[in-house]
């Protein structure tokens, strides 16, 4: 029996379906397919895939309706793949419990990096409450970071802006997923706090706070925690 993890494809065109069996499964991935919203809600309870790529445009949902229904029982990672490239519907898709967004016509190296640090990454984390990245160590249970061998000093609200990031490695949060999780419901258009305490934070955990590479910035949406050199570890 095949262990090749399994990607959900949700598009109506059968074009671009071809393209990303042509793509995925060369690289180890077996793929599955959907030709609706409501066919791919379904095959997403049956099949239970390692990740689902969801185009917006489908012919009986929008793809952000099936965002939602897919989001009311399952943390499956999900990269949306569309044409639609407006900083509304991205930010819509990933308000929405969206993953990644990459707009069609796209770069197939760019989305198996894409595919791959999803499924590297999203699950780990829960798996572990303690992680490195770089020159950082995050114990999420003892509410610790070092970097290096020396602590550092975070106020609790900097702490919780970067134990969120953490707990999501990966994925793009957008300012207003952030300001409701950090500062609550009442500050979720108040978008400088974010800047504000992300640059505080760099200030204390990148080597060249001018140059991240930690806390990366998504121009205009939010921001993300890089998983280059990200390693969950036992404890």
């Amino acid at each position: 029996m095949s262990s090749a993890p399994v990607i959900l494809i949700i598009d109506d065109e059968a074009q671009i379906r071809r393209l990303l069996e042509l793509t995925l499964e060369p690289n180890g991935y077996a793929v599955r397919s959907a030709v609706s919203g409501s066919e791919g809600v379904a095959r997403a309870a049956s099949v239970r895939p390692e990740l689902i790529i969801l185009d917006l445009g489908l012919p009986d949902l929008d793809g952000v309706d099936v965002l939602r229904k897919i989001r009311e029982w399952s943390t499956v990672p999900i990269l949306v793949l569309s044409v639609r490239s407006s900083e509304s519907d991205i930010v819509a898709c990933l308000d929405a419990g969206a993953d990644d967004y990459l707009t069609k016509p796209f770069r197939t190296g760019e989305l198996l990096a894409r595919v791959r640090n999803a499924l590297r990454h999203r699950p780990s984390v829960q798996d572990s409450p303690v992680f490195s990245i770089r020159n950082l160590r995050i114990d999420l249970s003892a509410r610790t970071v070092k970097k290096g061998n020396e602590y550092v000093k975070l106020t609790a609200t900097e702490y919780a802006l970067l134990a969120l990031l953490v707990r999501n490695a990966g994925r793009v949060l957008t300012h207003k997923y952030i300001l409701e999780q950090v500062w609550g419901p009442a500050f979720s258009e108040e978008s400088q706090y974010t800047r504000v305490y992300v640059g505080q934070l760099r200030k204390k955990i990148e080597d060249d706070p001018a140059d991240p590479k930690v806390i990366m910035t998504e121009s205009g949406i939010g921001y993300r925690l890089s998983t280059e050199f990200y390693t969950p570890l036992d404890g």
